[in-house]
C-alpha cells in the first residue's frame, strides 16, 4: 500500500514537472491600415516581453461595433479618435488608457499596368477619361476612405469622379482591387503600398482632416497587464521607430 502511494505521488510530480505553463496573450483589435506593420511588429514584441499577440483586422467602424457587442478584445487600436472617443463615452474602455499613437498618411497607388500610369500625379488628375475605376474605403467605415472623399471634395473633382469610384469596407480590400486589376487607382493607407511596384503619390494632410490614430484598452479585458504592455510598447517603446519605418507619423515623446 506504500509502495502504491509513493508511485502516485511520483507520477503526479512528474506531470508537474512537464506541464507547461499557458502562454500569456494579448489580443488586439486593429484597423485593417495596420495588417502589414502589425505582421511585422508582432513577433518584435514577443521576442521582447514574451507575450504573444492575436490580431483581428477589420475597419474601425467594425471593429467599434465589436467591442459594443462584447467581443474579447484587450486593446482597440483604431484609424481615427472619433471612434476611440465614442467608446470611451460608453464606458467600454479603460478609464485614461486611450492615447495617440500614429498619424497616417493617405495615398493613391497606381498598380502596375494601371491604364493612369503616365497620366495621375495628383488627385485632380483622376477626371482623366483614362482612369475608369477608383476603388476607396467606405467612409462611414474607414478613416482612410473618408479622408479620400475629402480629398476629392475639396480639391472640386468630386462630382466628376463618383461615378467612377467602387467602394470597399476596408482599405485593405481596396488595395486588393488595385493588386487584382479591378480598379486603375486606389486610395488606401501609404504604408500598405509604399514597397509595391507601380506609381505611390502621398495625399498631403491639408487635402483632408488628419489621420490621427488612437488606441486605448477595453475594459472587459481579462488581461489588463499584457494589454498595458503592449499600449506600452507603441507609446513608448521599439513599436515607435517600427511604426515610423512603416510609413507613419509618430507623436513626440
Amino acid at each position: 500500500m506504500v509502495r502504491y502511494f509513493v508511485l502516485i505521488v511520483g507520477l503526479i510530480a512528474a506531470v508537474g514537472c512537464n506541464a507547461q505553463p499557458a502562454k500569456r496573450e494579448v489580443t488586439v483589435a486593429a484597423a485593417a491600415n495596420l495588417s502589414e506593420v502589425f505582421q511585422t511588429l508582432g513577433p518584435k514584441f514577443e521576442a521582447a516581453t514574451g507575450i504573444h499577440p492575436v490580431f483581428s483586422f477589420a475597419s474601425t467602424a467594425q471593429l467599434a461595433l465589436q467591442i459594443e457587442n462584447g467581443a474579447p478584445f484587450d486593446v482597440y487600436a483604431a484609424a481615427d479618435v472619433s471612434h476611440v472617443d465614442g467608446l470611451e463615452k460608453k464606458g467600454l474602455l479603460v478609464a485614461h488608457s486611450r492615447a495617440l499613437y500614429a498619424t497616417g498618411i493617405l495615398a493613391l497607388w497606381l498598380p502596375p499596368g494601371s491604364p493612369a500610369l503616365g497620366k495621375v500625379t495628383k488627385p485632380e488628375d483622376l477626371v482623366d477619361s483614362g482612369v475608369k475605376v477608383i476603388a476607396l474605403a467606405k467612409p462611414e467605415l474607414a478613416p482612410y476612405g473618408l479622408a479620400a472623399r475629402e480629398t476629392l471634395q475639396k480639391t472640386g473633382v468630386w462630382a466628376k469622379v463618383e461615378p467612377k469610384v467602387v467602394y470597399a469596407d476596408n482599405i485593405n480590400m481596396t488595395k486588393q482591387y488595385g493588386a487584382s486589376g479591378n480598379a486603375d487607382v486606389v486610395f488606401t493607407a501609404y504604408s500598405l503600398v509604399l514597397k509595391e511596384a507601380g506609381k505611390v503619390i502621398q495625399v498631403s494632410a491639408p487635402s483632408h482632416a488628419p489621420i490621427d490614430q488612437e488606441l486605448g484598452i477595453v475594459a472587459a479585458s481579462k488581461h489588463q497587464d499584457t494589454a498595458r504592455a503592449f499600449a506600452d510598447y507603441l507609446l513608448k517603446g521599439a513599436g515607435r521607430e517600427i511604426l515610423r519605418d512603416a510609413g507613419y507619423l509618430v507623436p513626440g515623446r
